[in-house]
């Protein structure tokens, strides 16, 4: 179980850095269909400025702001999000995920409603990544202990 870290640099740094931390996370989310990383390599970075919480200070302060169900919530509504704009394709009567046929519905080009869909899609698998790294530390870090107990 990680217990609080109290050591005020540690702390200091840590808040100091989270802010940069998420800022860079959507920068990478943001700019993963035109460069190197998108939503899995942004997930995991915003999964680990939460880790870097937990470490710093206590994992019972980040479990309030970051409950089981919520995290639950998170993974749901990425994973929502990715399948969704794959049938909004089918539904158009293109393949799953042929982003180009979203120019029927939205007031842009070909060209920008693939860009606008890849775009989609990094922000789902972004937040599904991000909630199940921080699902899978606080099972590995709480030794399994949920809020509502321990699993026996």
């Amino acid at each position: 179980m990680i217990k609080q870290c109290d050591n005020v640099i540690v702390q200091s740094v840590s808040r100091f850095l989270t802010p940069f931390i998420l800022l860079f996370a959507l920068y990478v989310i943001a700019h993963g269909h035109y460069s190197p990383g998108g939503g899995f390599q942004g997930g995991c970075i915003l999964g680990a400025s939460f880790i870097l919480s937990m470490i710093a200070y206590d994992i019972a302060e980040v479990k309030r702001r970051m409950t089981e169900k919520m995290n639950t919530v998170l993974t749901g509504v990425g994973v929502l999000i990715y399948a969704g704009i794959g049938f909004i394709c089918l539904l158009l009567g293109a393949n799953y995920l042929d982003y180009g046929v979203l120019a029927e519905i939205l007031p842009v080009g070909t060209a920008k409603a693939r860009a606008l869909g890849t775009f989609g899609i990094e922000i789902g698998v972004g937040i599904t990544v991000m909630a199940v790294m921080v699902s899978i530390f606080l099972n590995l870090a709480s030794g399994g202990e949920h809020e509502e107990g321990s699993v026996e």
